[in-house]
């Protein structure tokens, strides 16, 4: 079955079979202990989760460590690195025989198994581990070939930051639990249980021959008011037949997950990562009031750098890029949660600090609407509201859900409230004063970063009020802000006219990706610019150059394919990035900014292959028509799901999939040619012109073919 063809009656397994073909090509291998204690800057190795537990694991062959966690075990603690994501504790397994042995660990990104082979002589120990996806429980599975070895297992919980532990045994299980109960904004406990199937004592004998399953049930008090009591029950009731089971419904989740969308580029260093980053974030994001902070769901020290929160100034944005596109929303929907919580504090320091209405955002913020910084940090920077609003704004424009707009618009709201304020009108035109464009950079005037961001807030307070016929009243203000805000800033350097970071003030930083950010993720710039426009915006690229740099990665390469850059230099500079700096386990090597640049790979192959922005769509707009690349259920702006193929430099086909019935305006995929739509296999209509209207209804789906080659593919 060719990718692309699947849909219909037999759709979701022929894309499921499809997804367990390519993924289960890629996996990531270490050769080497990553360490027993991973540093709170990096996270080096095996990463495991299922979106709200998680384990990393470390260690030599006969000390293996999995580091528990959870996304909503924080300690609720306001004030500058009083409050955040803490690690729990940790499964220690000793097997003393493997000292000095090899080591070897094998990640699957699908089924999502890790397993783990430690030889030592003639003795050889197989662990097989996972989160399971549906449950939470970490399983790890032993077998020994050669000679029996003695085995011993430790539940821990790790002490630290006020918190109080407690551990035992009940029955036959292993217990402990860690709370943070005092001098806290709201209590948090949690508590793991672990019980053993194939062997009665926690202490035992591996025979060859034997299977013993180590299964640790963990609870958090917001799954259970008793986590002690929840996680105990769980760990009892786990029979064999019930592991079998849940083993089971393990694999299917992940096979789901990988069916939502696919790529296929010919390129399996740039594809690894692209299916690796996105094993990150299904393993890490899926807690609808817990995202993951700075580090994920992996946190392995008790005062991770930053606070492990959600900094607001493009690190907590930055994971989510791709999850849009890639038809990934459950793992995306887990964004918005903490920016709404915050949202009466906001208010608050817009009315008392700056004196206007609307949401004022400090730089860290935590979940429940718990601040992480000193009071009044905000660095001089005006815009962490609004770059809250990125995400929103891709989540509302590629799935048009009226459901999500009706319960995220009161913060849009705000946000433009604030801007109409604090936007000065002179001389014909909108400015912004006194707003940092970097961390501390001191008063600039009208700040690149700013003007693309209040450009996003006005557009999206447009489209949502329009969507949910609300506020007609104010769409004029709004329009009219859009209409004269000020141009962005231009300067020469290295003998071309690139972008400068401010009207007045801050001209350059030589160390970050702001420079771009108005063009992604604030989406100011695109295709359909102004071609002067666009040919400042490759000159920036060229200039800046920060294809690696530890701030700003993920916005740098998606904004090159926005602007037109040359596919085969962002393709080449994609693979250097990972070669260079790409770690293992899917985290960036030596960046301590955690999981933000888990979108690089998947949101700039995305965007090369197939393009929403601007409500018109392009397949392989910013893509060597040389090379052959397909692509099934990318999701673009419009609510539309498009799959393609490009082969020998012609496209295929094209196939869209509806889910609002809009309109969809495309890029003609064969210039010059008249493009044949058919619906339910026939021929429908035939449309001309370099850009055509193509007319949808909900639910439906439409295939695109050029004149004179019949229906390319069967719906």
């Amino acid at each position: 079955m060719a990718l692309g063809q699947a849909w219909g009656a037999q759709a979701e397994k022929r894309m499921q079979d499809e997804a367990g073909r390519i993924v289960s090509q890629y996996k990531t291998v270490f050769t080497a202990p990553p360490g027993e204690t991973p540093s709170r800057e990096a996270v080096d190795g095996p990463l495991l989760g299922n979106g709200d537990l998680g384990a990393v694991i470390s260690g030599p062959p006969e000390a293996q460590r999995y580091w528990i966690s959870k996304n909503d075990f924080w300690r609720l603690k306001d004030g500058h690195r009083q409050g955040g994501p803490r690690l729990f504790g940790g499964l220690d397994i000793n097997v003393p025989a493997l000292a000095g042995g090899t080591y070897r660990i094998e990640q699957q990104l699908y089924p999502a198994i890790t397993v783990s082979r430690f030889t030592k002589g003639e003795t050889t120990v197989m662990m097989g581990s996972c989160v399971a996806a549906t449950e939470h429980f970490l399983l790890v599975g032993l077998t020994v070939t050669g000679t029996p070895v003695d085995v011993e297992t430790k539940l821990w919980a790790a002490p630290g930051r006020g918190s109080k532990e407690e551990s035992g045994r009940k029955d036959s299980l292993l217990w402990v639990t860690k709370a943070f109960a005092e001098d806290v904004e709201i209590p948090t406990a949690a508590a793991c249980a672990l019980t053993l199937l194939g062997a009665k004592e926690p202490t035992f004998q591996l025979q060859p021959g034997q299977k013993v399953t180590l299964a640790v049930a963990m609870q958090s008090s917001f799954d259970n008011k008793d986590p002690l009591a929840s996680a105990q029950e769980k760990a009892l009731g786990l029979s064999a037949e019930a592991l079998r089971q849940l083993l089971e419904k393990h694999v299917q989740w992940w096979r789901e997950f990988w069916a939502r969308s696919l790529v296929e580029i010919g390129d399996p260093v740039i594809e690894q990562r692209y299916y690796l980053s996105n094993y990150v974030m299904g393993s890490g994001s899926r807690n609808p009031d817990f995202p993951p902070g700075l580090f994920g769901i992996w946190v392995t020290d008790d005062d991770p750098r930053w606070a492990g929160d959600y900094h607001l100034n493009y690190n907590f944005q930055a994971p989510f890029y791709a999850l849009y596109s890639c038809n990934l929303l459950e793992q995306a929907d887990t964004f918005d949660a903490p920016v709404l919580a915050f949202m009466e504090r906001g208010r608050t320091y817009a009315k008392e600090i700056m004196k206007i209405r609307g949401v004022y955002y400090p730089v860290g913020i935590g979940p429940k609407g718990i601040e992480t910084c000193a009071p009044g940090t905000f660095l001089g920077q005006k815009t962490n509201a609004a770059y809250c609003l990125v995400n929103i704004a891709m989540r509302w424009y590629h799935t048009y859900d009226k459901k999500y707009a009706k319960r995220l618009y009161p913060f849009v709201l705000e946000v433009a409230n604030f801007w109409e304020d604090y936007l000065k009108f002179e001389n014909g035109r909108y400015v912004i004063y006194d707003d940092s464009v970097h961390e501390g950079s001191g008063p600039d005037f009208n700040s690149i970063v700013s003007l693309g961001l209040a450009r996003n807030t006005f557009e999206l307070a447009v489209d949502m009020s329009t969507s949910l016929g609300v506020d007609a009243d104010r769409q004029e203000k709004w329009q009219h802000l859009l209409k004269n805000l000020s141009a962005f800033a231009t300067q020469e350097k290295d003998g071309a006219t690139v972008f400068r970071y401010t009207e007045k003030g801050t001209e350059w930083v030589g160390g970050n990706s702001l420079g771009i950010q108005h063009i992604y993720p604030a989406g100011a710039i695109g295709l359909d610019s102004d071609p002067k426009l666009l040919e400042i915006s490759r000159n920036t690229i060229r200039v800046m150059g920060r294809w690696i740099d530890n701030n700003g990665m993920n916005s740098f390469f998606p904004a090159a394919v926005r602007v037109g850059y040359d596919p085969e230099t962002i393709l080449q500079k994609l693979r250097e990035m990972i070669e260079k700096v790409g770690g293992v386990n899917g985290f960036t090597r030596g960046n301590p900014h955690g999981v933000e640049n888990c979108s690089i790979v998947p949101n700039t192959i995305n965007e090369m292959l197939c393009m929403g922005h601007g409500h018109v769509l392009r397949v392989f707009p910013v893509w060597p028509k040389s090379k052959d690349a397909r692509f099934v259920n990318i999701r673009t702006w419009g609510a539309f799901l498009v799959s393609s193929a490009l082969k020998g430099g012609a496209v295929q086909y094209v196939k869209i999939h509806s889910e609002r019935g809009r309109n969809c305006t495309m890029v003609n995929p064969w210039p010059g040619k008249p493009v044949v739509v058919y619906r339910s296999g026939k021929r429908a209509e035939t449309l001309n012109g370099e850009r055509i209207l193509l007319k949808t209804e909900a639910g439906g789906t439409v295939v695109l073919g050029p004149e004179g080659t019949g229906c390319p593919i069967a719906e």
